[in-house]
Protein backbone atom coordinates (compact mmCIF):
# COMPACT_ATOMS: atom_id res chain seq x y z
CA UNK A 1 0.00 0.00 0.00
CA UNK A 2 1.09 3.55 -1.19
CA UNK A 3 1.52 6.39 1.63
CA UNK A 4 -0.88 8.44 -0.80
CA UNK A 5 -3.73 5.67 0.56
CA UNK A 6 -3.36 5.42 3.92
CA UNK A 7 -4.19 8.89 5.09
CA UNK A 8 -2.39 11.82 4.28
CA UNK A 9 -1.46 14.14 6.97
CA UNK A 10 -1.18 17.95 6.76
CA UNK A 11 1.68 18.98 4.43
CA UNK A 12 2.67 21.75 2.35
CA UNK A 13 3.39 21.66 -1.61
CA UNK A 14 6.81 19.54 -2.00
CA UNK A 15 7.73 20.97 -5.23
CA UNK A 16 10.49 23.70 -5.86
CA UNK A 17 8.45 27.09 -5.35
CA UNK A 18 5.39 25.48 -3.69
CA UNK A 19 2.37 27.05 -2.07
CA UNK A 20 1.29 26.21 1.54
CA UNK A 21 -1.50 23.78 1.77
CA UNK A 22 -2.61 20.70 3.65
CA UNK A 23 -5.28 18.21 4.63
CA UNK A 24 -6.16 16.74 8.02
CA UNK A 25 -5.24 13.34 7.97
CA UNK A 26 -6.57 10.20 10.05
CA UNK A 27 -4.71 9.29 13.86
CA UNK A 28 -3.67 6.26 11.63
CA UNK A 29 -2.17 8.32 8.70
CA UNK A 30 -0.14 9.92 11.26
CA UNK A 31 1.09 7.20 13.68
CA UNK A 32 1.99 5.58 10.58
CA UNK A 33 3.48 8.21 8.32
CA UNK A 34 4.67 9.91 11.49
CA UNK A 35 7.85 7.48 12.17
CA UNK A 36 8.40 7.14 8.29
CA UNK A 37 12.06 6.14 8.19
CA UNK A 38 14.63 7.88 6.51
CA UNK A 39 17.57 6.31 7.36
CA UNK A 40 18.97 6.09 4.19
CA UNK A 41 20.70 9.06 5.57
CA UNK A 42 22.52 6.91 7.62
CA UNK A 43 23.06 4.04 5.50
CA UNK A 44 25.75 6.34 3.44
CA UNK A 45 27.70 5.99 6.37
CA UNK A 46 27.61 2.33 7.20
CA UNK A 47 30.20 1.87 4.61
CA UNK A 48 32.50 4.08 6.26
CA UNK A 49 31.88 2.59 10.07
CA UNK A 50 33.11 -0.26 8.91
CA UNK A 51 36.29 0.22 7.25
CA UNK A 52 38.24 0.35 10.20
CA UNK A 53 39.86 -2.55 11.71
CA UNK A 54 37.36 -4.99 9.42
CA UNK A 55 39.25 -8.60 10.45
CA UNK A 56 37.36 -7.67 13.71
CA UNK A 57 33.85 -7.61 12.13
CA UNK A 58 33.82 -11.29 10.65
CA UNK A 59 31.25 -12.08 13.39
CA UNK A 60 28.94 -9.81 11.97
CA UNK A 61 28.00 -11.33 8.29
CA UNK A 62 25.32 -13.26 9.49
CA UNK A 63 23.34 -9.96 10.67
CA UNK A 64 23.30 -8.73 7.21
CA UNK A 65 20.36 -9.81 4.90
CA UNK A 66 20.56 -9.87 0.85
CA UNK A 67 18.11 -9.41 -1.86
CA UNK A 68 18.82 -9.04 -5.67
CA UNK A 69 20.30 -6.06 -7.26
CA UNK A 70 18.12 -5.86 -10.22
CA UNK A 71 13.82 -6.79 -10.12
CA UNK A 72 12.98 -5.16 -13.99
CA UNK A 73 11.35 -7.33 -15.85
CA UNK A 74 14.03 -6.70 -19.15
CA UNK A 75 17.25 -5.03 -18.48
CA UNK A 76 19.32 -4.62 -16.03
CA UNK A 77 20.57 -1.38 -13.69
CA UNK A 78 23.39 -0.63 -16.04
CA UNK A 79 26.90 -0.86 -16.26
CA UNK A 80 29.91 1.42 -15.03
CA UNK A 81 32.57 2.54 -17.68
CA UNK A 82 35.92 2.79 -16.59
CA UNK A 83 38.30 6.13 -17.35
CA UNK A 84 41.73 5.85 -18.79
CA UNK A 85 43.24 3.88 -15.86
CA UNK A 86 40.77 1.39 -15.70
CA UNK A 87 39.11 2.83 -12.56
CA UNK A 88 35.00 2.77 -12.24
CA UNK A 89 32.57 5.29 -10.32
CA UNK A 90 30.60 3.73 -7.53
CA UNK A 91 27.08 4.35 -7.30
CA UNK A 92 25.14 2.91 -4.08
CA UNK A 93 21.23 3.42 -4.02
CA UNK A 94 20.34 3.71 -0.23
CA UNK A 95 16.98 3.02 0.75
CA UNK A 96 14.83 3.77 3.52
CA UNK A 97 12.29 1.37 4.35
CA UNK A 98 8.93 2.05 6.58
CA UNK A 99 8.29 -1.83 6.46
CA UNK A 100 7.76 -3.36 10.01
CA UNK A 101 9.90 -6.62 9.71
CA UNK A 102 11.07 -6.95 13.40
CA UNK A 103 8.53 -6.19 16.45
CA UNK A 104 11.06 -3.41 17.77
CA UNK A 105 10.34 -1.52 14.24
CA UNK A 106 6.69 -2.20 14.64
CA UNK A 107 6.90 -0.68 18.32
CA UNK A 108 8.79 2.46 16.78
CA UNK A 109 6.54 2.48 13.86
CA UNK A 110 2.97 2.79 15.52
CA UNK A 111 1.51 0.28 13.26
CA UNK A 112 1.04 -3.80 13.15
CA UNK A 113 3.78 -5.45 11.72
CA UNK A 114 3.70 -6.26 8.38
CA UNK A 115 1.86 -3.17 7.17
CA UNK A 116 3.80 -3.38 3.97
CA UNK A 117 7.07 -1.07 2.93
CA UNK A 118 7.97 2.44 1.05
CA UNK A 119 11.11 3.58 -0.15
CA UNK A 120 10.06 7.01 1.48
CA UNK A 121 12.80 8.69 -0.03
CA UNK A 122 15.93 7.36 -2.10
CA UNK A 123 19.52 8.53 -2.07
CA UNK A 124 21.75 7.84 -4.79
CA UNK A 125 25.59 7.67 -3.33
CA UNK A 126 28.18 8.46 -6.22
CA UNK A 127 31.90 8.50 -5.23
CA UNK A 128 33.99 9.27 -8.48
CA UNK A 129 36.33 6.91 -10.48
CA UNK A 130 39.48 8.78 -8.80
CA UNK A 131 37.76 8.63 -5.09
CA UNK A 132 38.92 12.37 -5.31
CA UNK A 133 34.56 13.33 -4.59
CA UNK A 134 31.19 12.05 -3.88
CA UNK A 135 27.85 13.48 -4.58
CA UNK A 136 24.43 12.07 -3.02
CA UNK A 137 21.33 13.14 -4.60
CA UNK A 138 17.71 12.39 -2.41
CA UNK A 139 15.15 11.52 -4.98
CA UNK A 140 11.81 12.32 -3.41
CA UNK A 141 9.32 9.54 -2.37
CA UNK A 142 6.24 11.82 -3.71
CA UNK A 143 7.91 12.08 -7.16
CA UNK A 144 5.23 10.63 -9.73
CA UNK A 145 7.40 8.77 -12.69
CA UNK A 146 7.36 5.89 -15.32
CA UNK A 147 7.63 3.22 -13.35
CA UNK A 148 9.17 -0.26 -14.64
CA UNK A 149 7.81 -3.92 -14.54
CA UNK A 150 9.24 -5.92 -11.56
CA UNK A 151 9.19 -9.06 -11.07
CA UNK A 152 9.58 -10.15 -7.13
CA UNK A 153 11.30 -13.43 -6.93
CA UNK A 154 11.16 -13.71 -2.89
CA UNK A 155 6.91 -13.58 -3.02
CA UNK A 156 6.31 -14.46 -6.29
CA UNK A 157 4.64 -11.34 -7.49
CA UNK A 158 4.94 -9.01 -10.44
CA UNK A 159 4.23 -5.56 -11.80
CA UNK A 160 3.19 -4.20 -14.65
CA UNK A 161 5.17 -0.86 -15.84
CA UNK A 162 2.45 2.13 -14.91
CA UNK A 163 2.83 5.56 -13.73
CA UNK A 164 3.18 6.11 -9.95
CA UNK A 165 4.65 7.82 -7.02
CA UNK A 166 8.59 6.05 -6.90
CA UNK A 167 8.08 5.15 -3.49
CA UNK A 168 5.74 2.25 -4.08
CA UNK A 169 8.30 0.24 -6.03
CA UNK A 170 9.83 -1.54 -2.41
CA UNK A 171 6.85 -3.23 -2.44
CA UNK A 172 8.12 -5.65 -4.90
CA UNK A 173 11.81 -5.67 -2.90
CA UNK A 174 14.49 -3.26 -3.28
CA UNK A 175 15.69 -4.46 -6.92
CA UNK A 176 12.48 -2.63 -8.60
CA UNK A 177 13.13 0.52 -6.52
CA UNK A 178 16.81 0.13 -8.45
CA UNK A 179 15.38 -0.73 -11.84
CA UNK A 180 13.12 2.50 -11.65
CA UNK A 181 15.56 4.69 -10.07
CA UNK A 182 18.19 3.81 -12.89
CA UNK A 183 15.46 3.74 -15.74
CA UNK A 184 14.66 7.79 -14.27
CA UNK A 185 18.37 8.83 -14.09
CA UNK A 186 19.63 6.11 -16.73
CA UNK A 187 22.95 6.25 -13.84
CA UNK A 188 24.16 2.78 -13.19
CA UNK A 189 23.69 0.95 -9.63
CA UNK A 190 26.21 -0.99 -8.67
CA UNK A 191 24.98 -1.64 -5.15
CA UNK A 192 21.69 -0.80 -3.07
CA UNK A 193 21.84 -0.49 1.47
CA UNK A 194 18.34 -1.12 2.78
CA UNK A 195 17.83 0.34 6.49
CA UNK A 196 15.85 -0.26 9.24
CA UNK A 197 13.67 2.11 11.96
CA UNK A 198 16.27 0.55 14.60
CA UNK A 199 19.44 0.89 12.51
CA UNK A 200 19.01 5.27 13.01
CA UNK A 201 18.74 5.02 16.82
CA UNK A 202 21.56 2.52 17.48
CA UNK A 203 23.87 3.90 15.02
CA UNK A 204 23.29 7.58 16.38
CA UNK A 205 24.14 6.59 19.97
CA UNK A 206 26.96 4.59 18.60
CA UNK A 207 28.34 7.51 17.36
CA UNK A 208 27.68 9.47 20.73
CA UNK A 209 25.22 11.58 19.09
CA UNK A 210 24.56 14.14 16.00
CA UNK A 211 25.17 17.96 16.66
CA UNK A 212 22.50 19.65 14.29
CA UNK A 213 21.23 23.37 15.00
CA UNK A 214 17.86 24.83 13.82
CA UNK A 215 17.45 28.45 12.52
CA UNK A 216 14.35 28.57 15.17
CA UNK A 217 12.34 27.05 17.99
CA UNK A 218 10.61 24.08 16.62
CA UNK A 219 7.78 21.12 17.16
CA UNK A 220 6.60 18.69 14.55
CA UNK A 221 3.40 17.61 15.97
CA UNK A 222 3.38 14.26 13.85
CA UNK A 223 7.81 13.43 14.18
CA UNK A 224 6.89 14.67 17.86
CA UNK A 225 10.53 16.67 17.18
CA UNK A 226 10.67 19.54 19.65
CA UNK A 227 14.31 21.50 20.01
CA UNK A 228 15.09 24.91 20.69
CA UNK A 229 16.68 27.72 18.71
CA UNK A 230 20.32 26.60 17.86
CA UNK A 231 22.40 23.67 18.50
CA UNK A 232 21.58 20.17 19.98
CA UNK A 233 23.48 16.65 19.87
CA UNK A 234 20.73 13.67 18.89
CA UNK A 235 21.02 10.78 19.91
CA UNK A 236 18.36 7.90 19.95
CA UNK A 237 14.65 8.71 19.08
CA UNK A 238 15.56 12.62 18.54
CA UNK A 239 17.67 11.39 15.65
CA UNK A 240 15.17 9.57 14.53
CA UNK A 241 12.76 11.87 14.87
CA UNK A 242 14.93 14.84 13.12
CA UNK A 243 15.64 12.73 10.19
CA UNK A 244 11.76 12.03 9.49
CA UNK A 245 10.46 15.40 10.00
CA UNK A 246 8.84 16.82 6.98
CA UNK A 247 6.43 19.47 8.61
CA UNK A 248 9.12 21.40 10.69
CA UNK A 249 11.49 22.23 7.67
CA UNK A 250 11.31 24.32 4.68
CA UNK A 251 7.90 24.00 2.74
CA UNK A 252 6.74 21.33 4.92
CA UNK A 253 7.24 18.71 2.24
CA UNK A 254 9.81 16.72 0.80
CA UNK A 255 12.35 18.96 -0.39
CA UNK A 256 12.51 20.66 3.41
CA UNK A 257 13.31 17.00 5.01
CA UNK A 258 15.98 16.50 2.31
CA UNK A 259 18.04 19.40 3.26
CA UNK A 260 17.63 18.05 7.06
CA UNK A 261 18.81 15.04 6.17
CA UNK A 262 21.27 16.29 4.37
CA UNK A 263 22.79 18.55 7.43
CA UNK A 264 22.34 15.71 9.61
CA UNK A 265 24.70 13.16 7.08
CA UNK A 266 27.15 15.98 6.52
CA UNK A 267 27.27 16.22 10.54
CA UNK A 268 27.76 12.52 11.05
CA UNK A 269 30.57 12.47 8.50
CA UNK A 270 32.77 15.07 10.59
CA UNK A 271 31.38 13.14 13.38
CA UNK A 272 32.97 9.56 12.01
CA UNK A 273 35.86 11.49 10.92
CA UNK A 274 36.95 14.49 13.43
CA UNK A 275 35.47 12.71 16.95
CA UNK A 276 38.03 9.28 17.26
CA UNK A 277 35.16 7.26 16.89
CA UNK A 278 36.52 5.17 13.97
CA UNK A 279 39.71 5.05 16.05
CA UNK A 280 37.77 3.92 19.44
CA UNK A 281 37.63 -0.08 19.24
CA UNK A 282 34.35 -0.13 21.21
CA UNK A 283 32.56 1.93 19.14
CA UNK A 284 33.49 0.88 16.07
CA UNK A 285 32.70 -2.63 17.03
CA UNK A 286 29.04 -0.97 18.91
CA UNK A 287 28.43 1.18 15.36
CA UNK A 288 28.99 -2.31 12.90
CA UNK A 289 26.75 -4.12 14.88
CA UNK A 290 24.10 -1.59 14.92
CA UNK A 291 24.65 -0.98 11.15
CA UNK A 292 24.65 -5.24 9.89
CA UNK A 293 21.85 -6.07 11.98
CA UNK A 294 19.77 -2.44 10.07
CA UNK A 295 20.53 -3.43 6.32
CA UNK A 296 19.56 -5.32 3.74
CA UNK A 297 22.51 -4.92 0.67
CA UNK A 298 22.73 -6.48 -2.71
CA UNK A 299 24.55 -10.13 -2.91
CA UNK A 300 27.99 -8.22 -3.88
CA UNK A 301 28.21 -6.22 -0.35
CA UNK A 302 26.30 -9.47 1.63
CA UNK A 303 29.62 -9.61 3.65
CA UNK A 304 31.71 -7.36 6.09
CA UNK A 305 34.98 -7.93 3.98
CA UNK A 306 32.96 -6.55 0.77
CA UNK A 307 31.64 -3.62 2.95
CA UNK A 308 35.44 -2.66 4.11
CA UNK A 309 36.25 -2.77 0.46
CA UNK A 310 33.68 -0.27 -0.51
CA UNK A 311 34.26 1.91 2.97
CA UNK A 312 38.00 2.03 1.83
CA UNK A 313 37.07 4.05 -1.10
CA UNK A 314 34.44 5.79 0.18
CA UNK A 315 36.92 7.13 3.29
CA UNK A 316 39.33 8.60 0.51
CA UNK A 317 36.48 11.62 -0.38
CA UNK A 318 37.42 14.17 2.14
CA UNK A 319 33.81 16.44 3.57
CA UNK A 320 34.54 19.39 1.66
CA UNK A 321 34.41 17.05 -1.82
CA UNK A 322 31.18 15.54 -0.58
CA UNK A 323 28.41 17.19 -1.92
CA UNK A 324 24.59 16.91 -1.51
CA UNK A 325 21.90 18.21 -3.31
CA UNK A 326 18.59 16.79 -4.36
CA UNK A 327 17.21 16.26 -7.78
CA UNK A 328 15.38 19.50 -9.13
CA UNK A 329 11.13 18.64 -9.18
CA UNK A 330 8.07 20.63 -9.71
CA UNK A 331 5.08 20.16 -8.47
CA UNK A 332 2.22 17.71 -10.04
CA UNK A 333 -0.06 19.64 -11.80
CA UNK A 334 -2.51 17.13 -11.78
CA UNK A 335 -1.93 17.01 -7.64
CA UNK A 336 -0.30 19.55 -5.62
CA UNK A 337 1.09 16.85 -2.76
CA UNK A 338 2.70 15.37 -5.26
CA UNK A 339 6.06 15.58 -7.34
CA UNK A 340 7.16 15.94 -11.40
CA UNK A 341 11.23 15.72 -12.94
CA UNK A 342 11.77 19.24 -13.66
CA UNK A 343 13.97 19.10 -16.77
CA UNK A 344 17.09 20.82 -15.39
CA UNK A 345 17.38 17.56 -13.60
CA UNK A 346 18.39 15.75 -16.57
CA UNK A 347 21.40 17.67 -15.78
CA UNK A 348 22.31 16.86 -12.88
CA UNK A 349 21.84 13.12 -14.21
CA UNK A 350 24.20 13.78 -16.29
CA UNK A 351 27.14 15.11 -14.17
CA UNK A 352 26.87 12.58 -12.11
CA UNK A 353 26.49 9.22 -14.76
CA UNK A 354 29.59 11.38 -16.75
CA UNK A 355 31.71 11.59 -13.36
CA UNK A 356 31.80 14.96 -12.75
CA UNK A 357 32.50 17.01 -9.35
CA UNK A 358 29.73 19.40 -7.86
CA UNK A 359 31.99 20.43 -5.51
CA UNK A 360 35.13 22.98 -6.28
CA UNK A 361 38.58 21.75 -5.05
CA UNK A 362 39.55 24.31 -2.22
CA UNK A 363 43.32 24.05 -3.99
CA UNK A 364 41.85 24.80 -7.25
CA UNK A 365 43.16 21.40 -8.84
CA UNK A 366 40.90 19.47 -10.94
CA UNK A 367 38.96 16.25 -9.64
CA UNK A 368 40.65 14.31 -12.36
CA UNK A 369 43.91 12.80 -12.25
CA UNK A 370 47.02 13.40 -13.93
CA UNK A 371 47.49 12.39 -17.94
CA UNK A 372 50.60 10.73 -16.72
CA UNK A 373 49.42 7.85 -13.71
CA UNK A 374 46.71 8.21 -11.33
CA UNK A 375 47.34 9.34 -7.83
CA UNK A 376 48.37 5.69 -5.87
CA UNK A 377 46.23 6.17 -2.91
CA UNK A 378 43.34 6.69 -5.65
CA UNK A 379 44.52 3.72 -7.70
CA UNK A 380 41.90 0.95 -7.53
CA UNK A 381 42.13 -2.13 -9.75
CA UNK A 382 39.66 -2.12 -12.95
CA UNK A 383 36.78 -4.93 -13.11
CA UNK A 384 37.97 -8.25 -14.06
CA UNK A 385 35.98 -7.84 -17.39
CA UNK A 386 37.03 -4.23 -18.22
CA UNK A 387 39.90 -3.07 -20.57
CA UNK A 388 41.90 0.06 -20.83
CA UNK A 389 40.41 2.74 -23.50
CA UNK A 390 44.19 2.72 -24.96
CA UNK A 391 43.59 -0.99 -25.99
CA UNK A 392 40.17 -0.59 -27.61
CA UNK A 393 40.91 0.08 -31.53
CA UNK A 394 37.34 1.27 -33.16
CA UNK A 395 36.85 1.00 -36.69
CA UNK A 396 34.33 3.90 -37.95
CA UNK A 397 31.77 3.83 -40.44
CA UNK A 398 29.81 6.93 -42.31
CA UNK A 399 26.37 6.18 -43.34
CA UNK A 400 25.38 9.62 -42.36
CA UNK A 401 25.43 10.86 -45.89
CA UNK A 402 27.34 13.85 -44.23
CA UNK A 403 30.95 14.74 -44.88
CA UNK A 404 33.97 13.03 -42.68
CA UNK A 405 32.12 12.15 -40.22
CA UNK A 406 34.19 8.88 -39.76
CA UNK A 407 37.17 11.13 -39.40
CA UNK A 408 35.62 13.44 -37.13
CA UNK A 409 34.53 10.78 -34.61
CA UNK A 410 37.74 8.28 -34.98
CA UNK A 411 39.39 11.93 -33.87
CA UNK A 412 36.89 12.06 -31.00
CA UNK A 413 37.73 8.74 -29.82
CA UNK A 414 41.40 9.00 -29.81
CA UNK A 415 41.09 12.21 -27.58
CA UNK A 416 38.79 10.30 -25.21
CA UNK A 417 41.53 8.16 -24.62
CA UNK A 418 41.05 5.04 -26.86
CA UNK A 419 43.53 3.34 -29.47
CA UNK A 420 45.33 5.15 -31.46
CA UNK A 421 44.46 2.55 -34.31
CA UNK A 422 40.74 3.75 -34.23
CA UNK A 423 40.30 4.68 -38.07
CA UNK A 424 37.91 5.59 -40.02
CA UNK A 425 36.42 2.36 -42.74
CA UNK A 426 34.88 2.11 -45.01
CA UNK A 427 31.37 4.21 -46.24
CA UNK A 428 27.83 2.42 -45.82
CA UNK A 429 24.46 3.25 -45.75
CA UNK A 430 22.38 3.63 -42.24
CA UNK A 431 19.64 5.11 -40.44
CA UNK A 432 20.35 4.25 -36.88
CA UNK A 433 23.84 4.94 -34.94
CA UNK A 434 25.08 1.55 -33.27
CA UNK A 435 28.47 0.14 -31.72
CA UNK A 436 28.87 -3.16 -33.39
CA UNK A 437 31.02 -5.83 -31.38
CA UNK A 438 32.98 -9.20 -32.59
CA UNK A 439 31.79 -11.90 -29.65
CA UNK A 440 33.97 -11.39 -26.44
CA UNK A 441 33.91 -7.72 -26.62
CA UNK A 442 30.61 -6.63 -25.91
CA UNK A 443 32.05 -4.59 -22.42
CA UNK A 444 34.59 -2.96 -24.89
CA UNK A 445 31.75 -1.65 -26.90
CA UNK A 446 29.89 -0.65 -24.09
CA UNK A 447 33.24 1.54 -23.06
CA UNK A 448 32.59 3.35 -26.61
CA UNK A 449 29.23 3.78 -26.58
CA UNK A 450 29.38 5.51 -23.13
CA UNK A 451 32.59 7.98 -23.89
CA UNK A 452 30.12 8.94 -27.25
CA UNK A 453 26.63 9.75 -24.62
CA UNK A 454 25.17 6.59 -26.80
CA UNK A 455 22.21 4.43 -24.89
CA UNK A 456 23.29 0.77 -24.08
CA UNK A 457 20.09 -0.11 -26.73
CA UNK A 458 22.95 1.18 -29.28
CA UNK A 459 25.44 -1.94 -28.82
CA UNK A 460 24.76 -4.79 -30.88
CA UNK A 461 26.34 -8.33 -31.94
CA UNK A 462 28.09 -7.94 -35.14
CA UNK A 463 29.61 -9.86 -37.76
CA UNK A 464 32.91 -8.68 -38.38
CA UNK A 465 36.04 -9.08 -36.25
CA UNK A 466 36.77 -5.81 -34.82
CA UNK A 467 34.68 -3.34 -33.10
CA UNK A 468 32.96 -1.07 -35.27
CA UNK A 469 31.28 2.49 -35.03
CA UNK A 470 28.43 3.30 -37.66
CA UNK A 471 27.14 6.90 -38.04
CA UNK A 472 23.81 6.88 -39.35
CA UNK A 473 21.64 9.10 -40.25
CA UNK A 474 20.18 10.04 -36.94
CA UNK A 475 24.12 11.93 -36.06
CA UNK A 476 24.95 14.27 -39.04
CA UNK A 477 26.79 16.50 -36.55
CA UNK A 478 28.66 16.80 -33.55
CA UNK A 479 30.92 14.11 -31.20
CA UNK A 480 28.33 13.75 -28.63
CA UNK A 481 25.04 11.84 -29.55
CA UNK A 482 22.26 13.31 -29.49
CA UNK A 483 19.62 13.06 -26.70
CA UNK A 484 21.42 9.99 -25.12
CA UNK A 485 19.11 8.21 -22.85
CA UNK A 486 16.77 10.24 -20.22
CA UNK A 487 19.82 10.91 -18.40
CA UNK A 488 21.13 13.00 -21.05
CA UNK A 489 24.49 12.52 -23.26
CA UNK A 490 28.01 12.66 -21.83
CA UNK A 491 29.03 15.79 -22.73
CA UNK A 492 30.38 17.73 -19.55
CA UNK A 493 27.78 19.65 -17.85
CA UNK A 494 28.89 22.72 -16.25
CA UNK A 495 27.99 22.33 -11.95
CA UNK A 496 26.47 25.69 -11.45
CA UNK A 497 23.79 24.15 -14.78
CA UNK A 498 23.54 20.67 -13.05
CA UNK A 499 22.86 22.56 -10.00
CA UNK A 500 20.06 24.70 -10.85
CA UNK A 501 17.12 25.21 -9.43
CA UNK A 502 18.37 22.27 -6.59
CA UNK A 503 19.74 23.55 -3.41
CA UNK A 504 23.23 21.91 -2.94
CA UNK A 505 25.72 21.74 0.32
CA UNK A 506 28.75 20.43 1.20
CA UNK A 507 29.53 18.02 4.22
CA UNK A 508 32.51 20.63 6.15
CA UNK A 509 29.77 22.47 6.73
CA UNK A 510 29.42 23.63 10.57
CA UNK A 511 27.84 26.92 10.71
CA UNK A 512 24.73 27.14 8.65
CA UNK A 513 21.32 25.89 10.75
CA UNK A 514 18.44 23.78 9.19
CA UNK A 515 15.80 26.50 8.22
CA UNK A 516 12.28 25.78 10.32
CA UNK A 517 9.32 26.69 8.13
CA UNK A 518 7.59 30.37 8.64
CA UNK A 519 4.35 28.50 6.68
CA UNK A 520 1.30 26.78 8.55
CA UNK A 521 3.00 23.19 8.13
CA UNK A 522 2.36 21.72 11.56
CA UNK A 523 -1.56 21.33 12.66
CA UNK A 524 -2.33 21.14 17.03
CA UNK A 525 -5.67 19.91 17.72
CA UNK A 526 -8.74 22.46 18.25
CA UNK A 527 -5.89 25.10 17.20
CA UNK A 528 -5.59 24.74 13.12
CA UNK A 529 -2.90 24.93 11.38
CA UNK A 530 -0.04 26.90 12.55
CA UNK A 531 3.69 27.44 12.17
CA UNK A 532 6.35 25.21 14.04
CA UNK A 533 7.18 27.90 15.32
CA UNK A 534 4.08 28.95 17.22
CA UNK A 535 3.08 24.94 17.41
CA UNK A 536 6.44 25.36 19.97
CA UNK A 537 5.01 28.06 21.88
CA UNK A 538 1.61 26.31 21.93
CA UNK A 539 3.00 22.65 23.36
CA UNK A 540 4.47 24.01 26.93
CA UNK A 541 4.08 20.36 28.37
CA UNK A 542 5.35 18.60 25.18
CA UNK A 543 9.10 17.57 26.24
CA UNK A 544 12.09 18.90 24.58
CA UNK A 545 13.59 15.65 22.23
CA UNK A 546 17.34 17.20 23.19
CA UNK A 547 17.96 19.25 25.92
Amino acid sequence: MSEGEEGQVPRQRSGNGGRAGGRRASKQGRGRRGLKIVAWSVAGLVVLTVGTGGYLYMRYNGNIKSAPLYAGESGDAGHEVPDEFGRTPINVLVIGSDGRDTQEDCDIGGSECGAGANADVQLLLHVSADRSNATVMSIPRDLVTDLPGCIDSKNNTKSKAHRERINSTLAYGPGCTVAAVHQLTDIPIDHFVKVDFVGVIKMSDAVGGVPVCVSDNVYDPYSHLKLTQGKHTLKGMAALQFVRTRHGFGDGGDLGRAAAQHAFLGSMIRELKNAGTLTDPGKVLSLADAATKALTVDPELDGITKLVGLANDLNKVPPNRVTFTTMQTDPDPKDDARLVVNPDAKKLFASIKNDQPLSADPNGASSAPPSSAPPAEATTAPPANSTSRKNIAVTVRNGSGAQRRATELAQALQAAGFSKDTAAGTNLTAEQSTVRYPAGKEAEAKQVAAALGMPESAVQAGSGSSIELVIGTDWKSGTSYPGGGQGGSTAPVDPSAALKGAEASTADNEDSCVKVSHLNTAYLPGLGGMTPIKAFDKSPNIPLSAP
